[in-house]
C-alpha cells in the first residue's frame, strides 16, 4: 500500500520525491539572478536557432559560436579549481535505446551567469532549446543524466 504522505514538491506524488531526485532538482535563483540569466538566454537563444537552422551541432562549431558571443570558456588547474571563465560545451549524454547505448549528435551548452544562476542549453538534430534555472548540486549547469 502507498504511504498517504506526499512530500512537497513531489511531481508525481511519490514519497521521498525530493530526497530521491535532490541531484536533479536545480537550485533556486534570485530574482536579480533570474532576470540576468533570462537576458543571456536571450542572447543564445537566436544563435543555437541558427545553428539547427543549417543543421550544425557539433559541439566544435556550437563552442565557437558562444565564443563570438563573447562568452570564456572554464578553465580549470590540475586540481580541478576553477581558474575562470563561465561556458562549457559538452556533447550530448550517452542514453540507452533499444538495448544499447547511443549517443546522438549535438551539443549542451552551460553558461554560469552567477553562483545562483545558469543558462542551459542544446542543439541536435530534431531540436534546440534555452532555459534559464539555477545550478544542480552535484553538476553546476548541467542537469546529471541519473541521480543516485
Amino acid at each position: 500500500m502507498a504511504s498517504p504522505y506526499v512530500e512537497p514538491g513531489a511531481n508525481d506524488g511519490a514519497p521521498h520525491y525530493r530526497e530521491n531526485n535532490g541531484s536533479r532538482i536545480s537550485g533556486e535563483m534570485s530574482a536579480a539572478s533570474a532576470l540576468d540569466a533570462q537576458r543571456e538566454a536571450a542572447r543564445i537563444e537566436p544563435v543555437l536557432k541558427r545553428l539547427w537552422q543549417n543543421r550544425t551541432w557539433d559541439p566544435k562549431s556550437v563552442r565557437a559560436a558562444m565564443l563570438k558571443l563573447g562568452y570564456r570558456e572554464q578553465r580549470f588547474d590540475p586540481k580541478g579549481n576553477l581558474l575562470g571563465g563561465s561556458l562549457l560545451v559538452k556533447p550530448m549524454d550517452a542514453r540507452f535505446e533499444n538495448g544499447r547505448e547511443v549517443t546522438h549528435e549535438g551539443a549542451r551548452v552551460g553558461l554560469r551567469v552567477h553562483e545562483d544562476a545558469c543558462v542551459t542549453a542544446f542543439v541536435q538534430k530534431t531540436n534546440y532549446q534555452v532555459s534559464a534555472n539555477g545550478p544542480y548540486p552535484e553538476s553546476g549547469c548541467f542537469e546529471p543524466p541519473f541521480g543516485h
